[in-house]
């Protein structure tokens, strides 16, 4: 150890010599101390003064100074910290987006509330007539939303592919006839005019009527499908802006497709018929039925109506089966399986008739969905010596799929951040389908990628450029088209139709422009831009994988054709591979693709690729519909409890303290409680004046049962009997747009008067005592579907409750092969 020696010298100072020891070389170094006066240190304590510049000494071999920082050092080392914090905040790890639950979002209430009310409606209906009708109603409403879902898809695809067609005949029309007159700006400035005016109306569409419809919807449906309310997810205005808005957006130019906000659509139809009420503008409706007016009903219609939307889409009643099952939905039973596939197939059936009949053979049907990756001239087959070649490509897939997702995140934060207003939201979404027609311009006439190969699809448009010999550009097949009919040319179009050099612009233009588009204030899915992404780079491997194959010419087919098929084999995996890496499904989107292809002998590759996909990129990160439910801040439970929490008791995490209500409560201290509490329900004691605000439990309210009872004015001076009756009707005429406290008009002598709870309140509550362990808390909660847990003490006194955030806080997370757990906090927004 080194030897300290302390020397006093004149005027207080003191010499310090630090002496080293052992094998340490360095030269003994001497500091001077130099001591303050009191009157200075007061001075120092009551006048601020400026920060001391940071220091840094640096010592040789032995023990010199070598160079003495000075404050500019300092500061740019402070700038350079300040700037890595800032980048930090949009990387992975940022704590303000990723790490929190917002306190807006509600959870629905699947629990029966077992009053007296309800208990009286259903004397009236214990017969097997009722039963019996309860049980065709659902199956009625599930086929009714198959077909207005079918509807719906076919009268999309009917207006999309003519508006469509009409745009990109015009810009040919112009692109051939400029190419010759050097006048190629006019066919550059009409396709981004066009763009720009479609776009911006669809943006405009979606931002001022009802901003819930942007994006394909899929992870607010994910949400509600957990247990979380929504606001806005399931109105009218919302089916409008989806609808409208998805054709706009396609018809702008933007890297998107419909299928996506296809189950988004079909989920508000699913509510819409549920309910048996369509609410329209300034609070006008119509009222058909009211029986399945809960959230428990609602949901399951829901699950319906996202798997007939996918069904329409893809022509997958299966598959679109599984995706409600594996992506959206946490609920789940047999009886619930067979009403969904039965909804899936009548939307797969109708969309199939309808759209055939459009193309003018209603009996053929051949069109069971919108996007159909067509049958390949011959059968998919693969060998075991391409099943490297196909893990090679599913690493790629997740690699690319999780790059895609972190660099969408990183955008998400950032429009969150400083492109929150509703002027600059439609601005950029104008801005982004300028750009796309910009860029596909620039590419159609910088890359002369010639070609005389016919299109697979006869009614596609090309456009020469400055091809001759009645040769046409590669990109125009690519460009002038929707991105559904960009996909089919990636897989199906001939073995020299595209170059490299045109496949890898394409891949790269289209990877950033998919990145910009996902997340803009417009109606869009992130399906087919994927898939096309994914088809694109799978066809480079592919034309790879060709030429580096030997010819045969022992073999009985024409190698062209087998060029053929190898390429469009490794579009189809690519596709796989990065709607895999992106999603993260595998079970749905393995049986949607087979389905989509006609062909269930290559179901194996793809099923492996979208594993390996899958693994890889939750290496990395999260999915991209998880990544938007988390900066969203929506508290999703997952399906078991987070591990090594079973120390934990239910008064850990419970909040308290309680709100409560006597069974006979005053009108001014119910009011009060709702104008100045949050919360959404609330625990009826029985009344002890010795104890006041302390009682034994007797139920539990809910938040919106107390103000239709208020806005009834349900409640009397006190002695007397309220002068109106109330049903459950009643109370179901205002579900699901519940009222607020601000439309509660009160005199002051209705303050004085007295509610009597007990008709209303739910006088079983699910309880659990402060002991219970989190883990039976959790299952209790999340099996059960609950809202409400009520913690109590062994007396039976509420001591807590646990609520939906209370349990989602703790999140479990993967990064990089480590298992993590977080406690994420709760903020207002």
């Amino acid at each position: 150890m080194d030897e300290v020696q302390t020397v006093s010298l004149a005027g207080g100072e003191k010499e310090i010599t630090v002496i080293p020891h052992g094998r340490n070389t360095r030269r003994p170094s001497t500091f001077h101390v130099t001591p303050v006066s009191e009157e200075e240190h007061e001075l120092n304590n009551r006048v601020p003064s400026r920060p001391t510049p940071e220091l840094k000494f640096e010592l040789d071999d032995e023990g010199d100074t070598l160079s003495n920082h000075n404050s500019i050092t300092a500061l740019l080392s402070s700038k350079f910290r300040d700037i890595q914090k800032r980048l930090k905040q949009y990387g992975i790890e940022s704590p303000r987006f990723r790490k929190r639950l917002v306190s807006k979002w509600e959870s629905l209430n699947y629990d029966v509330c077992e009053n007296v009310l309800y208990i009286k409606e259903q004397e009236k209906y214990k017969s097997k007539k009722w039963v019996t009708l309860r049980w065709l109603s659902k199956w009625l409403v599930m086929f009714s939303i198959g077909i207005m879902t079918a509807l719906l898809a076919a009268t999309i695809h009917f207006v999309v592919e003519k508006l469509a067609h009409l745009k990109f005949d015009l810009i040919k029309h112009y692109f051939d006839d400029c190419a010759k007159n050097n006048c190629l700006y006019q066919p550059a400035l009409m396709w981004m005019g066009i763009n720009l005016v479609i776009t911006v109306a669809g943006a405009a569409l979606v931002t001022f009527l009802q901003p819930m419809a942007a994006g394909s919807g899929i992870p607010y449906i994910k949400s509600y499908l957990n247990g979380v309310k929504i606001p806005g997810l399931l109105t009218f205005r919302a089916f409008v802006a989806k609808t409208l808005g998805v054709v706009m957006s396609i018809l702008g130019g933007l890297a998107c497709g419909k299928e996506g906000p296809m189950a988004h659509s079909g989920s508000i139809i699913a509510a819409g018929l549920g309910r048996g009420r369509i609410n329209f503008c300034n609070g006008k409706s119509i009222s058909f039925y009211s029986a399945f007016r809960n959230d428990h009903e609602i949901r399951d219609f829901m699950a319906g109506g996202a798997a007939s939307g996918v069904s329409s889409a893809f022509g997958a009643p299966i598959g679109g089966t599984l995706f409600s099952l594996e992506e959206a939905a946490s609920f789940w039973n047999q009886d619930l399986t067979w009403r969904v596939f039965f909804s899936s197939m009548v939307a797969c059936f109708a969309t199939n008739f309808l759209i055939s009949a459009i193309n003018g053979d209603p009996t053929k049907l051949t069109d069971p969905g919108l996007v159909r990756f067509n049958a390949f001239k011959f059968d998919l087959k693969f060998d075991l010596i391409e099943i490297p070649v196909f893990i090679f490509m599913a690493v790629i897939g997740g690699l690319s799929g999780a790059l895609f997702v972190v660099m969408n995140y990183k955008l998400t934060v950032f429009r969150k951040r400083y492109l929150n207003k509703n002027w600059i939201k439609i601005i950029e979404a104008g801005l982004v389908a300028m750009v796309s027609a910009a860029v596909a311009f620039g590419l159609m006439v910088g890359i002369n990628d010639c070609t005389d190969k016919a299109p697979f699809d006869s009614h596609a448009v090309t456009a020469a450029v400055y091809c001759t010999d009645k040769k046409h550009n590669s990109l125009s097949t690519l460009f002038l088209t929707t991105p559904e009919g960009c996909l089919k040319a990636l897989l199906h179009d001939p073995f020299e139709s595209h170059g490299p050099v045109s496949l890898v612009a394409f891949v790269l233009i289209f990877f950033l422009l998919g990145v910009w588009t996902y997340g803009l204030s417009v109606s869009s899915g992130v399906f087919i831009p994927s898939l096309a992404i994914g088809a694109a780079w799978g066809r480079l491997v592919g034309i790879g994988v060709a030429h580096l194959m030997p010819e045969n010419p022992n073999l009985g087919v024409n190698s062209s054709l087998i060029k053929q098929l190898d390429v469009g084999k490794f579009a189809l995996i690519g596709a796989a591979c990065q709607l895999g890496g992106i999603l993260r499904t595998t079970i749905s989107l393995t049986v949607i693709i087979v389905e989509c292809t006609d062909d269930i002998s290559f179901g194996l590759p793809i099923m492996i690729v979208l594993m390996i996909s899958k693994w890889v990129g939750d290496f990395i990160t999260t999915g991209l519909y998880d990544m938007n439910v988390e900066v969203m801040g929506i508290p999703t439970l997952p399906f078991e409890c987070p591990p090594l929490c079973d120390d934990l008791r239910a008064s850990d995490v419970m909040s308290h303290p309680l709100a409560t209500f006597k069974t006979k409560e005053k009108v001014e201290n119910i009011y009060r409680m709702l104008k100045e509490e949050t919360f959404c329900g609330f625990p009826v004691i029985e009344d002890d004046p010795m104890a006041p605000g302390k009682g034994k439990l007797k139920g539990l309210i809910l938040r919106n049962q107390l103000l239709v009872l208020l806005k009834k004015k349900i409640f009397c001076p006190e002695g007397q009997v309220p002068p109106r009756n109330i049903t459950i009707k009643d109370f179901r005429d205002f579900y699901p747009v519940y009222l607020k406290v601000s439309e509660i008009d009160l005199s002051d002598e209705e303050k004085s008067y007295v509610m009597d709870l007990k008709p209303y309140y739910n006088p079983s509550p699910y309880t659990v005592e402060q002991k219970f362990s989190l883990p039976r808390v959790f299952n209790l909660f999340r099996g059960l579907g609950l809202r409400h847990l009520i913690v109590t003490d062994e007396k039976n006194m509420p001591m807590g409750m646990v609520t939906r955030k209370d349990l989602a806080k703790f999140r479990v997370g993967s990064k990089r092969g480590l298992v993590k757990i977080e406690q994420l906090k709760i903020e207002d927004k």
